[in-house]
């Protein structure tokens, strides 16, 4: 009997683990708009993106999220080129300038966007018990409180769903979801808008989630002196 119990019990935590994971594979297109008091530039083709999803990975560009992780693949050859036919040459960087910054968050700190923050220039999450229908998907309705200089609220509508990608978006507001619907609040009055135009399935390999060849790890410490010293150099050149 007891054996039989066990096994009942690891059969009902298997399929909760089945129903909890996530295994949504395809592309979320998005177009850009400027919804502030004060208007925002977008250049046509900055105006729609996409976010890559692979069970609990996405990709926009050349950053990937996995979990509560993320690779960044950046490229300063171009800049680094620049300064040397200036003749600036770096002392703290020898490389190509084709580097990986990896980046990892605890789970509570994300969970500190949820606590009510009034404060001058700061900002919480409200979500709130509503939900929608977007694009075929069940999306939920998140606040956004944000405060000014002058502590004036700036609230904008969020709305996210949990049957896409991992349990937090590092890669769009940091959103306890995906977001389909998502503002991001800027200085004097300015805001974006991303709202999700299309969702197509399939399309994706998890070979295109792998950091690209050719480029090698940074520390955030090295980061850290190469930024500094680009920036000196940059300020030489003015």
């Amino acid at each position: 009997m007891k054996k039989i119990f066990l096994a009942a019990t690891f059969m009902l935590l298997s399929m909760s683990t089945m129903i909890a994971q996530n295994n949504f594979r395809g592309i979320v297109r998005f177009k850009l708009e400027s919804t502030g008091k004060v208007d925002v530039q977008i250049k046509p083709e900055q105006s729609t993106f996409e976010i890559k999803v692979y069970d609990n990975k996405l990709m926009v560009g050349n950053t990937i999220q996995n979990g509560f992780k993320t690779i960044a693949a950046q490229d300063l050859s171009p800049i680094i080129g620049y300064l040397a036919a200036n003749g600036i040459e770096l002392e703290s960087y020898t490389g190509d300038g084709k580097v990986i910054i990896r980046d990892e968050v605890a789970e509570d700190s994300l969970k500190s966007i949820e606590l009510k923050d009034e404060e001058p220039g700061h900002f919480y999450y409200e979500y709130v018990d509503e939900t929608q229908e977007i694009l075929g998907y069940t999306a939920k309705k998140l606040i956004v409180h944000s405060f000014d200089e002058e502590g004036q609220d700036n609230p904008s509508t969020c709305w996210y769903t949990t049957e896409i990608g991992p349990a937090y978006c590092l890669l769009l507001g940091q959103v306890k979801g995906f977001p389909l619907v998502y503002t991001q609040i800027g200085s004097e009055g300015r805001a974006i808008t991303y709202t999700a135009t299309e969702v197509v399935k399939g399309k994706v390999k998890e070979a295109e989630f792998f950091p690209p060849a050719g480029y090698k790890d940074l520390s955030q410490e090295e980061l850290e002196a190469l930024s500094e010293e680009i920036q000196t150099a940059a300020e030489l050149l003015e």
